[in-house]
């Protein structure tokens, strides 16, 4: 494929080191905020010393560390990065602003597939997040159904079909959570809204272990990306397999978004929210806005995650109640831009 191959331009390649230092620096700094802060706020010093020194002076603190704000901030920062990635690749692929991963259905479809995983009784990984992926690209394949094939070209057919798919997917969830008597019952309903306090580091690492080959294609393929946003004609002239790049990055971005589903439930609107900053901020360079996208949208799901633990006098409120204060806003505004 000719376009992966042509030479990378110095300036490129020395803009996205600094943006990538940068957002690197700024992830590390929410990270060790999320360490930190909670509903027993520690200094950072002593998180940091807690986390260089498990056990020893301050148990308690090592504990409240290590198995609580450790593997949930990791697991923010994974599934912040894995959302904005998948909703940068589906803007590019379907040229469409508004296109994401939420607001497609994917979420809703693959949040049925655990739904049904977890009712079945089965474990986390693999079976709750294969029935996940399934459920995401049946979805998929629905929404470009309904719009009539015209994905690619973006426009009102797509994001209509996918809030129709993406309300008929709500009341599956709805019907499926009906049907549950147990104690199971708030346990769901409290990870649809998007919980992420319920990870260990053993499941941070699986989702890592699925996630890194994943942002691996989609860095490999993106200055196609940059190919396609400027139309199938020239994309054919320089020799891109639109249908083969196209069923690969659906593929894989609908494998990270039922990834992150099956360990954290619904949370919907980083995968627009973060990608448009970006592109206002750094333009339209894939090869840029992809490792700002990982890295903005993991600093991004971290800092929302702190918000929803530290707002509330008492308890905490699920993330995804945070993000959807944030995106659902910036949809309305975008929607009004592009009518």
């Amino acid at each position: 494929m000719t376009v992966m191959t042509e030479p990378i331009a110095p300036g490129i390649v020395r803009r996205a080191v600094a943006v990538t230092g940068l957002l690197f620096a700024l992830l590390l700094v929410t990270l060790v905020l999320g360490l930190s802060l909670g509903s027993s706020d520690t200094s950072v010093l002593a998180a940091v010393r807690s986390l260089m020194h498990e056990g020893g002076d301050g148990e308690l603190l090592s504990a409240i560390v290590w198995r609580i704000r450790l593997p949930r901030v990791l697991l923010a920062a994974a599934v912040g990065a894995a959302l904005s990635v998948g909703g940068l690749v589906f803007q590019a692929l379907l040229r469409n602003p508004l296109a994401e991963p939420y607001i497609l259905g994917l979420s809703g479809g693959a949040a049925i597939g655990a739904i049904c995983g977890i009712l079945m009784g089965l474990a986390r990984f693999p079976g709750v997040g294969l029935l996940a992926f399934l459920g995401s690209c049946a979805t998929l394949l629905l929404v470009l159904v309904f719009s009539g094939g015209r994905g690619m070209q973006g426009g009102a057919s797509l994001l209509l079909s996918g809030v129709m798919i993406n309300s008929f997917c709500s009341a599956i969830i709805m019907f499926l959570v009906s049907l549950t008597q147990d104690a199971r019952l708030h346990n769901i309903i409290f990870w649809l809204m998007g919980d992420l306090g319920r990870g260990d580091l053993f499941q941070v690492g699986i989702l890592a272990a699925v996630l890194l080959p994943c942002f691996g294609v989609v860095f490999w393929y993106a200055n196609v990306m940059n190919v396609l946003l400027m139309g199938r004609e020239l994309a054919l002239t320089t020799g891109v397999d639109i249908r083969k790049v196209t069923v690969i990055l659906l593929g894989v971005t609908s494998l990270m978004v039922s990834a992150t589903v099956s360990q954290c439930g619904l949370i919907g609107f980083v995968g627009l929210v973060v990608p448009h900053v970006f592109r206002l901020i750094l333009g339209s360079d894939h090869r840029v806005l992809l490792p700002a996208c990982m890295l903005g949208g993991g600093a991004y799901m971290v800092l929302c995650d702190l918000l929803a633990r530290t707002l509330p006098k008492q308890g905490e409120m699920p993330a995804g109640v945070i993000t959807a204060m944030i995106g659902a806003p910036l949809f309305i505004m975008l929607l009004k831009r592009t009518k």
